[in-house]
């Protein structure tokens, strides 16, 4: 063993002497706490969700939603990045096998070629309607043990945090 691997061992154990001195007198933040249970939640309701929408995953479930309450039920791809927290990229990634299977449809802007947007196909229209009842089912088995002045206590927290 070299004059460095002795040091970069004693780097690695004063590291940890830190951490472990660190977690023992000190406590974890609120805000901290409440961002790791908030990021464990959406991981565990997306995954029951992805299972149970019928064929869909939550993320399509969402665009698809977001799709149908845009004005004139269409939306830039920009927008719906936006909205879902993800960048243009990753809408492109999301919307490509949507519309290989029917349940979008891109829609160019008459005046502005650079321009398209997002529309229900007629597969996506069926696959939301059926995606809003399971939704529905989902919630009143998962939610109905939270009272609903809670629910929009909750609901008012995260839409500031994502404002």
């Amino acid at each position: 063993m070299g004059l460095l691997d002795r040091s970069y061992d004693f780097d690695i154990y004063l590291s940890s002497q830190l951490i472990f001195k660190y977690m023992k007198k000190t406590e974890m933040h609120a805000g901290v706490d409440f961002l790791l249970k908030m990021a464990k939640a959406n991981a565990v309701i997306t995954r029951k969700l992805d299972a149970r929408l019928g064929g869909i995953g939550f993320t399509e479930f969402m665009l698809m939603h977001y799709v149908s309450k845009s004005e004139g039920g269409r939306a830039r791809r920009t927008d719906l990045a936006d909205q879902l927290g993800l960048t243009a990229s990753g809408i492109t990634r999301v919307l490509l096998p949507m519309e290989k299977i029917g349940l979008v449809k891109r829609e160019a802007d008459k005046n502005d070629a650079r321009v398209s947007y997002v529309t229900l196909g007629h597969g996506g229209k069926e696959k939301l309607v059926e995606g809003l009842e399971r939704a529905d089912i989902f919630c009143e088995e998962n939610l109905a043990k939270i009272n609903s002045k809670k629910l929009a206590e909750t609901s008012s927290v995260l839409s500031a945090l994502v404002s």
